[in-house]
């Protein structure tokens, strides 16, 4: 792997973390069930992935399979843990994966935990203590639960996508958003009629397009590109993009805990990127 190749990998991780940041903003104008808009979210993103890949090639392959399935069961854990305890709670808690995935890669993939990641590690746990340090506590056992299973699945997704470096990763993608279209589809006719307005289908359109679509294309792009720990490492400055949303939208300035932990965050997951890029770039 050459040293090009490695930083176009991290730039299109930061810009899939970024995409996937959006998500709240768009969500909150759509008074619909949890369900209903993850199962159209992902019907939406489906055709996108689709129209990209054009001829897409299932050989259910066991990496194949295994991240479509994990990757749907994320989206649905975190929607489920997002109902039961604290959106806070949630987000903190699924990035815990990252450490799974330090553990999983090694055993799975033989790529090595190195000392940048276990100190970009324990750099982000603080800036994210300290980013949500007023938000957490409270919340449901079984929600604080489901968020860590869902982080521990996201580490599999990870771990899976990267098994086909050498292959289409995006199929997985295509394939866990059908399963989650179906579930939260097919769950939506046992739910209340969702209320259609303009604002809710522009809002859903968004999501689909831009917030998983695209977001799916570039990170089929990076896990090629980049060990699956730096891959989820990065993913983690997801939630420091939601302040800056909740600003532009509501005019609501970030407190200082919120700045410092972002910034911690954001230098750690950089530095240690740029390290590991470099030494990726001299095997």
């Amino acid at each position: 792997m050459n040293n090009r190749s490695a930083a176009l990998g991290v730039l299109a991780m930061a810009a899939t973390a970024f995409l996937w940041s959006i998500a709240g903003l768009f969500i909150k104008v759509i008074d619909w069930h949890p369900l209903t808009i993850a199962g159209f979210r992902s019907l939406i993103a489906g055709v996108v992935i689709l129209l990209c890949l054009r001829r897409p090639r299932f050989h259910g392959s066991f990496p194949q399979i295994a991240a479509a399935v994990a990757n749907a069961v994320t989206m649905l854990l975190f929607v489920a843990a997002n109902k039961t305890t604290t959106s806070a709670n949630a987000i903190i808690l699924q990035y815990v994966g990252p450490i799974f995935t330090a553990f999983i890669g090694a055993v799975l993939l033989k790529e090595r935990v190195r000392l940048e990641h276990i100190v970009a590690l324990v750099f982000v746990g603080g800036g994210m203590a300290a980013m949500f340090m007023d938000k957490l506590g409270g919340g449901g056992m079984l929600g604080n639960g489901l968020a860590v299973l869902s982080g521990l699945t996201f580490s599999f997704y990870f771990v899976f996508m990267r098994m086909q470096k050498d292959g289409s990763p995006l199929e997985s993608i295509l394939l866990s958003h059908a399963l989650t279209a179906a579930v939260g589809i097919g769950a939506s006719l046992f739910l209340p009629a969702p209320r259609v307005t303009w604002g809710a289908v522009g809002a859903i359109a968004a999501l689909g397009v831009v917030q998983v679509g695209l977001s799916a294309i570039l990170f089929a792009f990076a896990i090629k590109r980049i060990s699956a720990v730096s891959a989820n490492l990065i993913a983690v400055i997801e939630p420091v993009f939601n302040p800056l949303w909740v600003y532009l939208a509501l005019g609501e300035a970030p407190g200082a805990r919120a700045l410092a932990g972002g910034a911690v965050i954001i230098v750690a997951v950089t530095a240690a990127s740029m390290v590991n890029a470099r030494r990726s770039a001299s095997v």
